[in-house]
């Protein structure tokens, strides 16, 4: 594990933003590094506000996505919504298909099979859509790349509406419109947007034609705020405006589906933590064991009984995938050790019976221990089929292209991916790829890295910055959790290990230098095997976030430790 301090940022800029908001130089440095450096920045920062949201159609192509729906509208045309079965899909989905059916009846929802169709856009979604006299599909998280398929469907005179969030290839698909931020030749002020993101923004442009404000279109948050936490995009700009007030409806009007998760976990105040950990893994457990449809009758669902039925068969699937994840992640440790592979600078593994739906999961498990770029494969139809998950800085994408010729497909980003390939080609791909990373990766990548934002003293934890930290949130990716570092750190004597396997350390701490003030709990989860180095009053230093833990209905200021050194 390497700490890594973040550049401080000009004196200059810290003492000027410290100056005008009033708050302490750490404060306004974690701020600069989060690139705000102006009042107006952090009065952003702080307050968000619905207001803040661009106008839909800056969007590449929206006018026309908006005049085709409008059109089949009018001629009673059926529509169909089409997304991909994980979170982000579904919400999507969810989304669009609920506000179309909230003025319009002829509307159908489509999420494909994992297991029998894969990933995106499939010829038998298009076959359904033809058969039951669908003309419009709209495709949502997907279909970026769909250039064949929407050629069939063009076939068959049904046209195409794309949102999606994902890199385009050199072409795009012959669409009645093509949304997607990332075009090189959209002016889109904000490219991060996730899916669901995107499905707002195309309901956003329809409820202008029915003189509808950005308030009245507020109950759909929760599904976009479940997808930007699900989907780890950047929580920036629009992003995290969507997050913030997406979690507000979340804790305070959520819709039944999701209220009925939330009832099931019994927790009062849900923060975007929550729900990348509780509510996402529900919702994809859906699509992972059973099929995506679950999770889109769930978050669809508008009578809160049938929907705490659908929460508990949900409910069921996740503990399903958690055994399988966790078998399966076993068979791939034993995979690695037994090729004698712990020294590589990739995983590749491979199981023809592995579930399909974890093996994105048992990527991520694998990286705790091998940190690595990883790739799990297992049997899908004559092929194997892959997730790819990567490790920070390292964009796994590219590395795929640079072995495509050994592909069938693949699609993906910079952290994860997905591809298939015939079974002959896997040793040359799995040694391809091995040779890809070994000469493109950075020695440091392959160590876990704690990045520590500022240095502070434990004098300087008090209620105010608390509170100030607390208006940080949502965190993510770009806005994470502030990492703080404190040196001549001892424990009070109180040192112990917690969890059935005295795997976590609880500690209560204080500098050795400020033997008057009272010490501070911390708590450091998985880091029982460091108990040694905090016993007999030695002094240590410690890596960690600011909490706030509630016990018996009293507050009180803890740190979460990340590493102690």
């Amino acid at each position: 594990m390497r700490w890594t301090l973040k550049p401080k940022p000009s004196e200059d800029k810290i003492k000027q933003l410290a100056q005008a908001l009033n708050v302490e130089n750490f404060v306004a440095q974690l701020l600069v590094q989060r690139g705000i450096e102006t009042f107006e920045e952090a009065k952003h920062f702080f307050r968000p506000s619905l207001d803040h949201l661009h106008d839909p159609y800056l969007m590449k192509d929206m006018e026309k996505a908006i005049e085709r729906i409008e059109i089949a509208i009018e001629n009673q045309e059926r529509i169909l919504v089409f997304g991909d079965y994980d979170v982000d899909g579904t919400t999507a989905v969810s989304l669009v298909s609920s506000y179309l059916k909230s003025f319009y009846p002829n509307v159908a929802t489509y999420i494909p099979d994992r297991y029998d169709e894969g990933y995106g856009v499939s010829f038998k979604g298009i076959d359904f859509a033809d058969d039951n006299g669908f003309s419009l599909i709209i495709a949502l998280d997907c279909g970026i790349k769909s250039i064949d398929h929407v050629a069939y469907a063009k076939e068959r005179n049904i046209d195409f509406i794309i949102c999606d969030h994902h890199r385009p290839g050199t072409t795009l698909p012959e669409a009645v419109a093509v949304l997607d931020p990332k075009r090189n030749d959209c002016n889109y002020p904000y490219d991060e947007l996730c899916g669901c993101g995107i499905g707002f923004k195309l309901i956003q442009a329809l409820g202008l034609n029915r003189n509808q404000t950005i308030e009245d279109l507020a109950p759909y948050l929760d599904l976009v705020a479940t997808a930007i936490a699900a989907d780890i995009v950047p929580m920036t700009g629009e992003n995290r405006v969507l997050a913030y007030f997406g979690l507000q409806v979340i804790n305070n009007n959520p819709r039944p589906g999701i209220k009925a998760l939330i009832h099931q976990i019994k927790k009062q105040t849900l923060d975007i933590t929550d729900v990348v950990f509780i509510i996402a893994p529900r919702i994809n457990a859906a699509g992972r064991i059973k099929h995506g449809n679950h999770a889109v009758e769930l978050l669809s669902e508008f009578d809160f009984e049938q929907a705490q039925q659908f929460a508990s068969e949900i409910e069921q699937y996740n503990s399903d995938r958690k055994d399988l994840d966790k078998h399966i992640t076993k068979e791939a440790f034993q995979q690695i050790e037994q090729n004698q592979e712990q020294e590589r600078f990739t995983t590749v593994v491979f199981q023809e019976d592995w579930h399909k739906g974890v093996i994105g999961i048992v990527a991520s498990r694998l990286i705790e221990t091998y940190y690595r770029p990883t790739l799990v494969f297992t049997k899908s139809g004559d092929k194997y089929a892959a997730s790819a998950r990567s490790v920070k800085g390292f964009d796994v994408y590219n590395a795929l292209e640079a072995c495509s010729e050994h592909l069938e497909q693949f699609g993906g980003h910079m952290y994860a991916a997905g591809m298939t390939l015939k079974a002959e080609n896997y040793p040359i791909f799995k040694e391809a790829f091995e040779k890809q990373v070994q000469e493109t990766i950075h020695p440091d990548q392959l160590i876990p890295e704690i990045e520590i934002d500022a240095e502070i003293n434990f004098s300087d934890i008090t209620p105010k910055l608390t509170r100030i930290l607390k208006q940080f949130e949502p965190f993510g990716p770009m806005n994470m959790t502030p990492v703080f570092l404190t040196k001549n750190v001892i424990d009070t004597g109180y040192a112990k290990k917690l969890g059935s396997e005295e795997e976590h350390l609880k500690l209560f701490v204080k500098q050795s230098r400020s033997n008057g003030t009272e010490g501070i709990a911390a708590i450091g989860f998985g880091l029982g095997n460091k108990i040694d180095l905090t016993t007999n009053q030695k002094t240590f230093q410690a890596a960690y976030c600011i909490d706030e833990n509630e016990w018996n209905g009293k507050v009180s200021t803890q740190l979460r430790l990340k590493s102690i050194q």
